[in-house]
């Protein structure tokens, strides 16, 4: 006689219900801290709020064409301002900046009026000594271990004063001679300082090469190891040369490239208006600093963006043109700056520590 025998079905225990339960290395913060966390979401907030401020109060900023004026005036900060975020992301600061782009400027006039060169031979050669300045820049700071305050301070004076000095002794003049009749003028100003039309408005192409360099700023920063380098040297450079980076190699490379960026509004002043004052300059590297800061970026390094300092250059034009527009006096401009810049830094420090909390 068999027995068969059958297997009792399997029970299964449902899942007990409830929440999910997470630890702390899974918990996934909520959208909202997760957007401030991101360091051009304070800087967009407030170029909107601005810009809201300016287009009741001020009735020419809705107009087509003040828009185009408010985007050039930007534009000419936001080209400098660029190179000196990533600076300030890699740790460093440069404040030699605004004297630099006069001593481009004066430097391709000079050469090509004294030489009765083509002008692009003055170009080229105010390339090459904007990208030694900067390089200077970075191989003292490098060297000696200064801070790049004091280095690019010494530099500053040190510009400022050949600027004058050797303007005086070629020209005799404070201001160099007229370029605009020779030969390869038409062509560089065609690159650096033309206009094109949107319909009934004309727009800078200043504007268009801010945007090409703030999107390759930010594929850089974002994409690509140089990115990570600039981040890295920024935050801990010790501990960056410990992993393999090389640090040298980084920090002068990014002084270099506030060079490039001189070199280039240099080029834009020079054949915009087709002489150069040898005095002007002294000022404009707080503003490209200031822009920066507003954008997000932290004077301690490590922390910033490419897109913060668009919209905080963006902010600097705004106010520049809006008060103009609404009428005011204009002598506020540095004031309103000036609480722009303390405001949107204490905005930074509030986000940072509500993205940062847990």
């Amino acid at each position: 006689m068999s027995v068969t025998q059958q297997a009792a079905p399997a029970v299964t225990t449902p899942p007990a219900s409830g929440p999910k339960q997470t630890d702390g290395r899974t918990a996934q913060r909520p959208l909202a801290l997760r957007l401030l966390a991101r360091p051009e979401v304070g800087v967009f907030l407030g170029a909107v709020a601005v810009y809201v401020f300016f287009l009741i109060t001020a009735a020419p900023v809705r107009d087509g064409s003040s828009m185009a004026n408010i985007l050039y005036q930007s534009s000419t900060i936001g080209i400098m301002a660029l190179p000196v975020a990533l600076l300030m992301i890699g740790g460093e600061f440069d404040l030699s900046a605004g004297v630099a782009v006069i001593t481009s400027a004066l430097t391709a006039s000079m050469i090509s009026f004294q030489l009765t060169a083509n002008i692009w031979v003055g170009v080229l050669v105010a390339l090459a000594v904007s990208l030694g300045v900067g390089f200077f820049n970075g191989w003292v700071m490098v060297r000696t271990g200064l801070p790049s305050f004091l280095v690019t301070l010494g530099t500053f004076l040190i510009l400022q004063g050949v600027n004058l000095a050797v303007t005086k002794l070629i020209t005799g003049n404070v201001a160099t001679d007229d370029i605009s009749d020779m030969d390869g003028f038409s062509q560089a100003k065609a690159i650096f300082a033309s206009s094109f039309d949107i319909g009934d408005v004309q727009v800078k192409i200043t504007v268009v090469w801010w945007l090409v360099f703030a999107a390759i700023a930010t594929w850089v920063l974002l994409r690509t190891k140089y990115g990570n380098w600039i981040f890295a040297v920024g935050g801990n450079k010790e501990s960056a040369r410990a992993v393999g980076v090389p640090v040298t190699f980084t920090k002068i490379s990014l002084f270099m490239l506030v060079g490039f960026g001189a070199w280039f509004v240099g080029m834009h002043q020079l054949f915009t208006f087709n002489t150069v004052q040898s005095g002007e300059g002294v000022g404009q590297e707080l503003i490209y600093i200031a822009a920066a800061v507003i954008g997000g970026c932290l004077l301690t390094g490590g922390y910033g963006s490419a897109i913060g300092p668009v919209f905080g250059a963006f902010m600097f034009g705004m106010v520049q043109q809006g008060i103009v527009y609404a009428g005011w006096n204009p002598d506020w401009f540095k004031a309103f700056l000036g609480v722009m810049l303390l405001g949107a830094t204490l905005i930074n420090l509030w986000v940072q520590r509500t993205a940062t909390r847990r």
